[in-house]
């Protein structure tokens, strides 16, 4: 069993260039039924990377699309377990005021029933979802100092106030955890997979990776444990102390893990407490830590321009293959 904190002993850091993304953008009628290759478990999430596309604001009546679905997670005890999580290419998990976190789901191969619960963007999102062409983000609002950034931001913005019709306030738990995105009234289907322009790549694990079954990142008031689970090739993902689940009481079960140690500095924001916004850095260089296959890898990222995807190495400078399925990034402090 392994347990860091957000911080981490300095080792010799090795900058890798990211690799162009030169590939020819496909018909988005033809990404929504591309299905990927793979091993065992294979959900068809996880493929190569393809470029942006160049897109429109859409006219009055239409949907948006093709661009990947980015959706802010409230992730207080009050809003677990979570809903339309399990079906996310992508999981990111940032640390927001007095120490707490937050998830950004993003979907680009299925697009779930319902999402939820909704909560508010932070301004270190607009750098993340810079990655993708033109995405779609549905939050639940954000500071008004904010508001502008995000209105000048390249990404089409979906609040219950913009999007009529396309939120529903679910029962069983008080506001503000009960806000929920139905996707079926937002796009007609998802992107497709050419749509993740994240610069991770898929395929056999490296030959190194010491054995590792269990592992936890701690927050300030906030922890994930992943542990290891042979019986369905995923990490079983646990949060401050409970196993993580969907609203049908299935595990959250990502097929690879990335600890990504990054800057997490403040920022000109905070909450209606007084609590300053992290800032986390995701444009940079550094140390990660790949979990996947029972196995723990240590790893580089690149991320040289907010335009573009993350690229991760071995110590060697070879590619950083995941095992195909869902990721969870966890953005961690590195000291």
């Amino acid at each position: 069993m392994a347990t860091v904190g957000t911080g981490r002993g300095a080792r010799t850091r090795r900058r890798t260039a990211l690799g162009s993304l030169l590939a020819v953008w496909v018909a988005a009628g033809l990404a929504a039924g591309c299905t990927v290759p793979g091993g065992p478990g294979d959900d068809g999430r996880g493929s190569s990377q393809q470029p942006r596309h160049s897109s429109r604001e859409p006219g009055p009546g239409e949907r948006f699309g093709p661009s990947v679905l980015a959706v802010k997670i409230d992730n207080a005890r009050g809003a677990r377990p979570h809903t339309g999580v399990e079906e996310a290419d992508v999981v990111y998990v940032e640390q927001v005021e007095g120490g707490m976190s937050r998830l950004m789901a993003v979907y680009a191969t299925r697009l779930p029933d319902r999402v939820g619960p909704v909560r508010s963007a932070r301004e270190a999102d607009l750098e993340l979802l810079r990655q993708f062409d033109r995405p779609v983000l549905a939050f639940s609002g954000a500071q008004s100092r904010l508001m502008p950034l995000i209105d000048g931001a390249p990404l089409h913005a979906v609040t219950p106030e913009s999007a009529s019709g396309v939120y529903v306030r679910g029962t069983g738990r008080p506001a503000p955890h009960n806000l929920y995105l139905r996707p079926e009234r937002l796009m007609d289907r998802p992107p497709g997979p050419q749509a993740l322009t994240t610069g991770f790549r898929f395929g056999r694990p490296p030959a190194d990776g010491a054995p590792r079954d269990t592992h936890t990142v701690r927050y300030p008031a906030a922890r994930f444990t992943f542990t290891w689970s042979e019986a369905d090739s995923r990490w079983l993902v646990a949060m401050d102390g409970s196993p993580a689940l969907t609203d049908e009481g299935e595990p959250l079960a990502p097929a690879t893990v990335v600890v990504q140690y990054v800057t997490v500095r403040p920022s000109e924001f905070q909450d209606f407490l007084g609590n300053n916004t992290p800032y986390t850095e995701t444009v940079g260089s550094g140390e990660a830590l790949v979990l996947r296959g029972g196995r723990a890898h240590e790893a580089l990222w690149n991320r040289p321009a907010a335009e573009e995807g993350t690229t991760f190495t071995t110590a060697e400078g070879e590619r950083m293959n995941f095992a195909r399925g869902q990721v969870w990034v966890v953005y961690a402090k590195a000291s």
